[in-house]
């Protein structure tokens, strides 16, 4: 099961957000509409987004259409900076590069710790 928690951080300039688990489409589906209500009460772009993925599972292929959905999101709100925090997982960060290139989002990072 995945969970999620967005934390906006006004003097740090960042969206905050902890991602763990395996997303299905319904933890997606909350996740796209919790995004939209926290992202509604300051400006994306003067904000960057901190994805903190260090406990998220690879996720499968049929999800695949959901997590790029979720970059296009980043993208149309346009953060100057998307990172992805991840654990060591070079399939993760192989399939985190690969959505970032399929749904042309260029302003990201994925940090590895």
């Amino acid at each position: 099961m995945g969970s999620f928690k967005f934390a906006t951080n006004t003097a740090g300039r960042t969206l905050d957000v902890q991602v763990e688990g395996t997303m299905s489409e319904a933890d997606a589906g909350r996740f796209i509409e919790e995004y939209n209500q926290t992202v509604s009460r300051f400006d994306p772009t003067e904000y960057d987004i901190i994805l903190d993925c260090t406990g998220l599972n690879v996720s499968s292929p049929d999800m695949l259409p959901m997590l790029e959905q979720c970059y296009i999101l980043y993208k149309q709100s346009g953060f100057k900076k998307v990172i992805f925090t991840i654990a060591k997982s070079p399939v993760l960060k192989m399939q985190l590069s690969r959505i970032a290139r399929s749904t042309k989002l260029e302003n990201y990072e994925i940090r590895e710790v």
